[in-house]
């Protein structure tokens, strides 16, 4: 029983991070929303702004569970070098946010998210090694970092 509860102990540990990765950069997006953001040129395929907490909601639950996936296979020791890459994904995530919105450079923001893409791609192929599912749970981040990258150069270049 032990063993059982320490488990959903990690679980909820990993979701806790991520969730506070996601109000850390939150707390650089939600002021600049309404004025900042909403005054820059955007392409017409920019989605509204309340599709954004949904999908990050899901992406960021995803990312725990995966992580999790991958502490279970082989505990925090064997699973360090996976474990770092996931914190470094993590860290260049929550710094988009801040350089987007909190420094208001959309510049600075896209060399950012193209380091995000190789780390997610690198702790996606990590993960996948581990576990096959921990792999695939980070597909969607993958997808929706690569649109958002593309958005961001479209919002930085029509905005220049």
């Amino acid at each position: 029983m032990n063993h059982r509860r320490h488990q959903w102990l990690a679980l909820i540990v990993l979701l806790a991070v991520c969730f506070a990765a996601a109000a850390a950069g939150g707390a650089a997006t939600y002021p600049s929303i309404e004025a900042w953001y909403a005054a820059l040129a955007k392409p017409s395929w920019t989605p509204p702004d309340w599709v954004f907490g949904p999908v990050w909601t899901v992406l960021y639950a995803c990312m725990a569970v995966a992580a999790w996936l991958v502490w279970r296979q082989r505990g925090l020791v064997g699973a360090k070098g996976e474990l770092a890459l996931f914190g470094v994904q993590l860290a260049f995530n929550v710094a988009w946010s801040w350089l987007f919105f909190g420094l208001h450079s959309p510049g600075l923001a896209f060399v950012d998210i193209l380091v995000l893409l190789a780390a997610i791609v690198a702790t996606t192929f990590a993960f996948q090694r581990v576990s096959i599912t921990a792999g695939l749970l980070l597909v969607p981040y993958l997808g929706w970092v690569t649109f958002a990258a593309v958005l961001n150069f479209a919002i930085w270049r029509m905005n220049v």
